[in-house]
């Protein structure tokens, strides 16, 4: 709890000094028009979604989203990502074995699932990831995840 305290702690400091973004996830600043309400959500997600990639995305996929080599994808300007919101959104509770192409080029090693992770984390991670390396989404939100994960556990 004390953790979770301190993320929105930074996230409401970094929305009120005006911060330009993340040096670890070179994240875009050109997020779609949004209220100071959604901008103050939007950050607490974008800072809450950092804190948890590097703790549970980063071993394989890298700080900076550029992947392990021919073992892992990179995240960095992924056309898998950007085709295939909704699966990413399952993969990253539930995980994904099999190949996978990545800007055409295949891997296939196993994702774990990551099933300690809340709707609310995987919202915070996921608008970390879509809106770092390349990819401009916007807010992701709770909602949405919640609904997409519904739909992925009865396939």
């Amino acid at each position: 709890m004390k953790k979770y305290a301190y993320v929105l702690a930074t996230a409401f400091l970094l929305s009120a000094c005006g911060s330009g973004g993340s040096e670890t996830g070179d994240t875009a600043d050109n997020t779609p028009e949004m209220t100071s309400e959604e901008k103050m959500k939007y950050d607490q997600y974008m800072v809450a979604g950092e804190t948890l990639y590097l703790l549970n995305c980063s071993q394989c996929h890298n700080a900076m989203g550029t992947g392990l080599g021919e073992l892992y994808p990179p995240l960095k300007e992924s056309d898998y990502m950007e085709n295939n919101f909704e699966e990413v959104i399952c993969i990253l509770k539930y995980g994904k074995s099999g190949e996978i192409v990545v800007n055409g080029k295949t891997y296939n090693q196993v994702m774990p699932p990551q099933p300690q992770l809340s709707s609310l984390e995987i919202a915070e991670i996921a608008t970390y990831i879509y809106n770092s390396w390349g990819h401009t989404r916007g807010l992701i939100p709770v909602t949405e995840v919640e609904a997409l994960l519904a739909a992925c556990e009865q396939e």
